[in-house]
């Protein structure tokens, strides 16, 4: 049925006051910007916000790597070269800390030199200098000079202090009794 075959007159429904609004069971077509605006927020609003939010994070430093590659945030650039250096010239690489004296570490202060107190009076003045764990005996020389036995490695700079608190020139491993313990065979007085 055309609309010019229609019997019935119009009516409210018919004629439309605004023209976005239904007329009769049917609705007015959509313009085009209703139609296309979201795309444009997609196009536009959606990068400048991920553009956003990429500068932030990288201003914190907090942006993750891809796997393979290196983040420059977070390693340091190599500096360009000074007056006089080159370009070839490496870094210097840090020595290794070097090991220290453990004063906790058991001595024996053995006298052989047959002078009395000898051994005690050298024990006092390891005790003075910081070490905690000295004690004396006495033992037969069988070397011609004072010397301190250290028992393993590990103590090869202790017993280094311990001659030089004491001013025994010779350090040797291995101990004449066969302890753990640094052990200080004095022949002479170190201090006359």
């Amino acid at each position: 049925m055309s609309k010019a075959e229609y019997s019935y007159p119009e009516d409210e429904f018919d004629v439309p006051s605004n023209p976005d609004v239904p007329r009769g069971v049917h609705r007015a077509p959509r313009s085009a910007w209703s139609r296309w605006w979201p795309f444009a927020v997609v196009l536009v609003v959606a990068p400048v916000l991920a553009f956003t939010l990429v500068n932030l994070a990288a201003r914190d430093g907090n942006l993750p790597a891809l796997p393979g590659t290196s983040n420059p945030a977070v390693e340091p650039s190599p500096e360009a070269p000074t007056e006089g250096e080159t370009a070839a010239e490496t870094p210097p690489v840090e020595e290794p800390v070097a090991p220290q004296p453990v004063m906790d570490t058991p001595i024996v202060v053995l006298n052989a030199a047959g002078i009395g107190g000898l051994a005690a009076e050298q024990a006092e003045e390891l005790t003075t200098a910081g070490f905690t764990a000295v004690t004396t005996g006495n033992i037969e020389a069988t070397t011609d000079d004072s010397v301190v036995y250290y028992a393993s490695e590990d103590q090869k700079v202790t017993a280094d202090l311990v001659a030089q608190t004491l001013g025994v020139a010779t350090v040797t491993a291995g101990a004449p009794n066969g302890g753990t313990a640094i052990t200080v065979v004095l022949v002479t007085d170190p201090d006359a």
